[in-house]
């Protein structure tokens, strides 16, 4: 694949004031498995709150590439060390609360995050995932300006904390390339223009009643659905003329003409 079709590497300026706080992770291989996910979308910065046990061999196994991630995360004793300079927190919870607080999908709270960022080099954002078996507690939710909900289905809510990571990072991952991605690469040939394609459709129209196609059909919704799938198509002028091409042959055998000329593939 040319360099012009790669999806490009995220900020470094965006990325160092993006972190992802896990709270107590009971299991050293999802850390390990969170740090890949955050490397496969360019993103960093992981903060652990009193992992139950790092370091560990696990947690760099299950990073396969990403064990620099690992190697580097920052461990602190409390959520607030992790979050404290933070302008804006995204906790992540699967319940709903008594008080009524806030809430963003992965999709929205990522956009948030992203308008966040622009405001100015002082803006941080971190997200905040729970521990595996009870989440975040309500003291720690309460930290968070807003709590951050994955559309799963209602049967079965819960998400592997690597696999909610990946989902977060991903979401955070298009948000920033909206603004960035590089516009399609330049097309080979130029547009037919609107007379080009007039004429092309009335060739089309006199191959169509050559045909017979029309006798048992509306003619006018038949022209007009044609016309709106070459529309659809979009053809360049290299596109329009070989369409010609082919329809001139098929008009002479489709007329009696002769029998059409065979390419060197025939």
């Amino acid at each position: 694949m040319s360099d012009e079709f790669q999806s490009p590497p995220f900020d470094p300026a965006l990325r160092a004031r993006l972190r992802f706080v896990l709270v107590e992770p009971s299991h050293p291989g999802n850390i390990g498995a969170a740090a890949r996910a955050l490397k496969n979308m360019g993103l960093g910065n992981l903060v652990l709150v009193n992992p139950q046990r790092f370091p560990d061999p696990e947690a760099r196994f299950r990073a396969a590439s990403a064990v620099e991630l690992v190697d580097g995360a920052s461990v602190v004793s409390s959520l607030a060390e992790a979050i404290d300079d933070a302008t804006l927190v995204i906790g992540t919870s699967a319940r709903s609360r008594r008080v009524p607080w806030p809430m963003v999908t992965a999709r929205s709270g990522a956009t948030l995050a992203h308008e966040e960022l622009q405001t100015g080099e002082g803006a941080a954002v971190a997200f905040v995932f729970g521990r595996e078996a009870s989440g975040l507690t309500n003291d720690e939710l309460a930290r968070c300006q807003h709590h951050m909900m994955v559309e799963t289905d209602p049967a079965y809510p819960s998400l592997n904390l690597s696999m909610a990571v990946q989902l977060v990072a991903y979401e955070l991952r298009m948000a920033w390339l909206e603004g960035v991605r590089p516009p399609e690469p330049p097309w080979d040939r130029p547009w037919a223009s609107s007379e080009a394609l007039e004429h092309f459709m009335g060739h089309l129209d006199r191959m169509v009643d050559h045909s017979g196609f029309l006798a048992d059909r509306e003619p006018g919704q038949v022209r007009l659905r044609l016309r709106r799938l070459f529309f659809r198509t979009r053809l360049d002028q290299v596109e329009v003329n070989i369409l010609r091409g082919v329809f001139t042959g098929l008009e002479r055998v489709l007329t009696g003409g002769g029998k059409g000329r065979r390419g060197k593939d025939s």
